[in-house]
């Protein structure tokens, strides 16, 4: 078999001078088709090479994404568990302030109620006093 190459497509043509026929593609029927076989078959290891590295690559991405879902599932779930501990955490903190507050309250509360209570008894003779003087005053027997 002959090989083809680019030049072999055109026909030789006369030297310069007077007019002559013009080059012309010398086999039609084998084309620029031709020309590329051995080009193709030269470049069809590197092709295989590179399917084989596509491959490899797609299931590599493949399981680095099937890693990073697990990954986020896991995270999901640690969090969702977290978040429960987390609400009872903090309920427990509010219920506590506020049974400190209460109790705060309350003391607040005796303190002023005791207060009160000292107050009304300090006043208290004085008010006995105005009391029997004031029904004294107005009994019938000094009238």
């Amino acid at each position: 078999m002959v090989r083809w190459t680019i030049l072999d497509r055109f026909r030789p043509v006369g030297a310069p001078g007077p007019g002559g026929p013009a080059g012309v593609p010398a086999a039609d029927d084998q084309g620029p088709a031709a020309e590329l076989v051995p080009v193709f078959s030269a470049l069809a290891c590197d092709v295989a090479a590179c399917e084989s590295l596509v491959a490899e690559a797609r299931l590599s991405s493949e399981r680095e994404v099937a890693r990073a879902r697990e990954q986020a599932e896991a995270i999901v779930s640690k969090a969702r568990r977290e978040t429960v501990t987390e609400r009872a955490k903090a309920s427990a903190r509010i219920e506590w302030e506020a049974s400190e507050r209460d109790a705060q309250l309350l003391e607040q509360a005796r303190l002023e109620a005791t207060a009160l209570g000292q107050a009304g008894l300090a006043r208290l003779p004085a008010a006995v006093d105005h009391v029997t003087n004031s029904l004294l005053a107005s009994s019938p027997e000094q009238q």
